[in-house]
């Protein structure tokens, strides 16, 4: 059975389309922060009602045991993380975890990693015949191929993922851009080219924390991606840097990087998010969900706004 209506039918309307489908509401969960949807649903007073989609976490085609530790580090404002992409693998994911999922509630994206174009595209074909309803890329990863450079740092190679996906996969893909990349825009330009359905703007930046008594790196992986407050400035650029060729395209924004507020989530509409990524906010708010839609939808009765997607990309040029 479906959740109630979070809001009475005269409310805002705060539902969104992304990609294609439609989202009961513009939050998405982010990979990685919710493991593999179901450790979340744990918290008393969450309700998937609350949120569009959940972004599984993310996975490899064959089992990875990910980094050693420390693998996660608070820093001022924000958080880093070098995981490792730990998980039990595509086939393991699709056969064990999604049939358990309350997929009536909410939808679920699967999160494709890979270490060479030929695992990206076979985890793609294993996820097209699966229940999730779209795929978020993540070419922040190496090619081992290639001598470890990342995908997400060459826009060509990034666009080469997206390509070799395309042609495994009929569900919508989102590329999760990179924002070490240093023209983003041009790296979103080439993946729209080669077929992306969507973009996830931004990823997490690279960083490193210091133990100054043991005169080591704290990360086991010496660096990690820095998410949190911290990185919010970041992602509004970045995304206002992308939202040109995503509009040109019809290619819909799922901005992300820092939102734990409501003020945060109307930032992010009005620079151009269709869909609002919610991560390392969850960690220490776990009801965050409902805090924000509550905020959003007291913002636009107070601005006479209709429907959210009349919020999206509203901001004023000086």
């Amino acid at each position: 059975m479906m959740t109630a209506p979070l809001f009475e039918p005269t409310s805002p309307d705060l539902s969104t389309t992304f990609a294609g489908l439609t989202l009961q509401t513009p939050l998405v969960l982010l990979s990685g922060c919710v493991g593999f949807g179901d450790e979340y649903t744990r918290i008393e007073g969450y309700s998937h009602a609350h949120v569009g989609a959940v972004i599984l976490k993310g996975t490899t085609l064959e089992p990875r045991m990910g980094n050693k530790p420390h693998r996660v580090y608070e820093t001022p404002s924000g958080m880093l993380n070098a995981i490792g992409l730990q998980n039990p693998g595509a086939r393991y994911v699709i056969d064990e975890i999604l049939p358990k999922l309350p997929h009536d509630q909410t939808q679920f994206w699967a999160n494709a990693n890979g270490s060479s174009l030929d695992e990206y595209a076979e985890v793609a074909r294993i996820f097209d015949d699966s229940p999730v309803t779209a795929i978020e890329i993540n070419i922040s990863c190496p090619n081992v191929k290639e001598g470890g450079v990342h995908f997400g740092n060459d826009p060509c190679m990034a666009a080469k993922v997206v390509a070799a996906m395309r042609a495994a996969t009929s569900k919508p893909l989102i590329t999760k851009l990179s924002p070490n990349n240093a023209d983003i825009a041009e790296t979103a330009r080439l993946c729209i080219e080669a077929g992306s359905d969507g973009l996830s703007v931004i990823n997490t930046l690279v960083g490193m924390a210091i133990d100054i008594e043991q005169r080591t790196p704290v990360i086991g992986n010496i660096s990690g991606g820095l998410s949190g407050p911290a990185v919010k400035p970041v992602a509004l650029w970045k995304i206002h840097q992308t939202r040109a060729i995503a509009q040109k395209h019809n290619i819909p924004i799922l901005g992300q990087g820092g939102l734990t507020t409501p003020k945060d989530a109307i930032e992010f509409a009005l620079v151009g998010s269709q869909a609002l990524g919610l991560g390392t906010g969850l960690f220490y708010d776990p009801l965050l969900c409902g805090k924000v839609l509550k905020g959003l939808r007291d913002y636009m009765v107070r601005h006479d706004i209709a429907r959210y997607e009349d919020l999206v990309g509203m901001l004023q040029q000086p």
